[in-house]
């Protein structure tokens, strides 16, 4: 028997670190040894894992994921917990937490790192969320995907995805053809998603009955939208008062994702990013949940990820929010 118990042993920042992981009196502690079969000591900053392989593998993931919730919200919650004990216990090498929906191959649709199974978790949980992370974290296609599955099973009865036509390093005025044609670039990422994801010839049917709506921001001013599903992609291109003018568009029994990459923004450098505000400012709010995702995430060719690092590397942190 102790052949096939492994050993993991976890060093923390600090003991500070420690008292908040482990959660008050070792509530969080305890959660996670009970719930995965594993033995837990701690002593100070050091957390040693005993069990059988994959539970203490998934217990560590549990405990690092944790730690990327804390330094990202300064804090962990009962809720937290419970997701990313969802999320390891639910990753298999098809992908973390389970199918989203099945795409128009065939092929199930699936989270395929830990960080974006938090993500699927809070669409789950939570009538709106908002996703941050660099390219190439699947933060639109995951979206897209959701959006799709809640039209299947009937939850909601639109589907609307937004970007916001801000210029990244051209001109609209500049660019060929009526207002239709300048704004399809932009657009063309969700065309993308949605044809990945469902057939063709349905998802030109859906447009074509307004059940799927593809349309700039400045398109949302003065609606409610009621039983629908609304993604807002590139939200790092919009001003505060346009965030605010998006999120109070929903209406009953709707829900909103919201994604983006505060790394690239295209906004003017003098004005913030209703992104940047909107991550800061409704943390805590009721409903609403908050998921980051990093290089770690990244499911594009490998070589994206390294660029990304190279990136951070050169300006760690800089246009993300503070806390």
């Amino acid at each position: 028997m102790a052949d096939s118990l492994l050993t993991r042993n976890l060093t923390l920042d600090s003991r500070e670190e420690a008292v908040i992981l482990f959660g008050p009196r070792d509530q969080f502690l305890r959660t996670i040894r009970d719930a995965l079969g594993v033995r837990l000591v701690a002593r100070g900053d050091l957390l040693q894992i005993d069990g059988p392989p994959e539970a203490a593998e998934q217990a560590e993931r549990a405990f690092q994921q944790l730690r990327q919730v804390l330094r990202r919200h300064g804090k962990v919650t009962p809720e937290d917990v419970r997701t990313v004990l969802e999320v390891v216990r639910g990753a298999t090498d098809r992908g973390a937490g389970g199918s989203v929906t099945m795409m128009e191959s065939g092929r199930h649709l699936r989270p395929r790192t830990d960080g974006q199974g938090r993500y699927v978790q809070a669409m789950k949980a939570h009538e709106m969320v908002i996703c941050v992370g660099p390219a190439g974290t699947g933060k639109t296609y995951l979206a897209v995907g959701w959006a799709v599955s809640l039209l299947r099973s009937g939850q909601v009865k639109k589907i609307v995805l937004v970007r916001p036509a801000v210029e990244a390093g051209e001109r609209l005025g500049f660019l060929p053809g009526d207002f239709a044609a300048k704004i399809n670039p932009y657009l063309r990422p969700l065309f993308d998603a949605l044809n990945d994801i469902m057939e063709p010839e349905q998802v030109k049917r859906y447009m074509e009955n307004d059940i799927i709506e593809i349309a700039p921001l400045a398109y949302m001013r003065g609606r409610t939208l009621n039983n629908a599903c609304i993604i807002m992609d590139e939200g790092q291109n919009t001003t505060t008062a346009q965030m605010k003018m998006f999120l109070t568009r929903m209406g009953n029994n709707s829900r909103v994702v919201v994604t983006g990459d505060l790394t690239q923004t295209d906004l003017p450098k003098t004005i913030r990013s209703g992104l940047a505000d909107a991550v800061h400012r409704l943390r805590g709010v009721e409903g609403l949940g908050v998921v980051y995702l990093d290089e770690a995430d990244i499911v594009r060719n490998p070589l994206v990820s390294r660029i990304v690092k190279a990136y951070e590397d050169e300006t760690p942190r800089s246009k993300r929010p503070p806390g």
